[in-house]
C-alpha cells in the first residue's frame, strides 16, 4: 500500500487509542498525566514511522509506550533520590537521626540508585513493577508480554546484581576509610 503517513498512522497506530488509554490508565500511578503519555507516545512513533515504518504498528506502540514510562519514572526516582528533604518532615525522633546516620542513609540510597540504573533494561524494568510498584509477579509479565518464570529470574538476577553492587561499594568504602586513617597516622605519627 502506498499510504501517506498521516493515513498509515490513523490506520495503524489511532486504531488502538482505547486500548492504549486503558493500557496506560492501568498502569500509570497519575491518571491525570495519561493524555500528556498518550500525545508523547503518538510524537514518538509517528517520529519513527518517518524514518521507517514498524512491521508491528500495535507492538512498537505499546513498546514505545512502556518505554517511555520507564524513562518517566526514572527520571522521576532521580529527582527523588537527589531531594534531601527536610528532617522535620521525617516521621522519627530528632535524637534518633544523627547527622552521621543521615549523610550514611544518604550515600547508601544513592549508591543503590547508582546500581539499580546498571542492571540491564528488562531486568531494571522488572524490578521496578515487582519491588517499586508492587505489582504481582503474574501482573508483571501480563504487562510486559513475557512468562511468569521470566520475571521470577529476573527478579533473582536484579537481587543478585544489586546485592553484589552494594557489598562491592561497601568495600570500597571500607578500603578507603583505612587508607585515610593510614594516612592521618603517618601525617601525625
Amino acid at each position: 500500500m502506498n499510504d501517506t503517513l498521516e493515513q498509515w498512522f490513523a490506520r495503524e497506530i489511532l486504531a488502538h487509542e482505547q486500548s492504549l488509554v486503558r493500557y496506560l490508565t492501568r498502569i500509570w500511578p497519575n491518571r491525570d498525566d495519561v493524555p500528556d503519555l498518550r500525545q508523547e507516545i503518538y510524537i514518538r512513533v509517528f517520529e519513527s514511522a518517518q524514518k521507517s515504518r514498524p512491521e508491528l504498528p500495535k507492538s512498537f506502540l505499546f513498546t514505545t509506550a512502556r518505554h517511555l514510562m520507564t524513562d518517566r519514572l526514572r527520571r522521576s526516582r532521580i529527582i527523588f533520590i537527589g531531594a534531601r528533604g527536610d528532617l522535620d518532615e521525617l516521621n522519627v525522633l530528632v535524637d534518633e537521626l544523627s547527622p552521621e546516620h543521615h549523610m550514611t542513609s544518604i550515600q547508601e540510597l544513592q549508591q543503590l540508585a547508582h546500581a539499580f540504573d546498571g542492571l540491564p533494561t528488562q531486568c531494571r524494568t522488572v524490578m521496578w513493577l515487582r519491588k517499586v510498584e508492587q505489582l504481582s509477579q503474574k501482573e508483571v509479565a501480563a504487562q510486559l508480554g513475557v512468562h511468569e518464570k521470566a520475571v521470577e529470574k529476573q527478579v533473582a538476577r536484579g537481587m543478585r546484581l544489586l546485592t553484589a553492587a552494594v557489598l562491592a561499594g561497601n568495600e570500597i568504602a571500607a578500603l578507603n576509610e583505612q587508607l585515610d586513617a593510614s594516612k592521618s597516622e603517618i601525617e601525625h605519627g
